[in-house]
């Protein structure tokens, strides 16, 4: 039986969070299963993670700059998000989370989810009390109506020293979400490159 995620096109969305270094994790296990992981990270996701580390790990260059081509000219927000079968963000930190929720493209992940047309999966990770606020909840609510999807966040301790909701998802849990969105959604992107030629 062929594994849903061999040969796919993910794209990993990676915001900045204390979090951040779990999916690295997530990368390396996607990447052992056979999937082709294209890394964008936001401007704070440095502050807590190196791009190296994901190049290590995808063997390709990881993306930050809106304006910076290193693959596709036509705007790396479009040649990304026309090759992703899949999108998740991990972690999805109250502020991605906000900007999906109020379609702003005022960073090089924002820019491409607005252009990717393929499921996206967010795995929220933050303090409890910033996860159970309103607005962080109304955002939510709106994205859920706009057909993302989400995987936690869990409760658990947290590296602010309190204990509730807002613990990045296990990457293992993560990962059949992502299974679970593949099997409705098969060979997308395969089908755009024999439409192409």
């Amino acid at each position: 039986m062929t594994d849903v995620l061999h040969n796919r096109e993910i794209l990993l969305g990676v915001s900045g969070g204390v979090a951040a270094y779990k999916a690295a994790d997530l990368c390396s296990r996607l990447v052992q299963r056979g999937a082709k992981v294209t890394v964008i990270m936001t401007e704070s996701a440095h502050q807590f993670i190196g791009a190296r580390t994901f190049e290590a790990l995808t063997r390709r260059p990881v993306y930050s700059h809106a304006f910076e081509a290193k693959e596709h000219f036509q705007g790396e927000h479009i040649g990304l998000a026309q090759r992703t079968e899949l999108a998740v963000v991990a972690p999805a930190t109250a502020q991605t989370i906000a900007r999906l929720a109020h379609g702003m493209a005022d960073d090089l992940l924002s820019t491409t989810l607005l252009v990717v047309t393929a499921p996206v999966l967010l795995a929220p990770a933050m303090n409890c009390d910033m996860w159970a606020k309103p607005a962080v909840q109304r955002n939510v609510a709106q994205l859920k109506d706009d057909g993302y999807t989400f995987v936690g966040p869990d409760e658990g301790w947290l590296s602010c020293g309190q204990v509730g909701a807002g613990r990045l998802s296990d990457p293992g849990n993560i990962i059949k979400a992502m299974e679970s969105l593949l099997s409705q959604n098969p060979g997308t992107s395969q089908t755009r490159t024999s439409q192409a030629e």
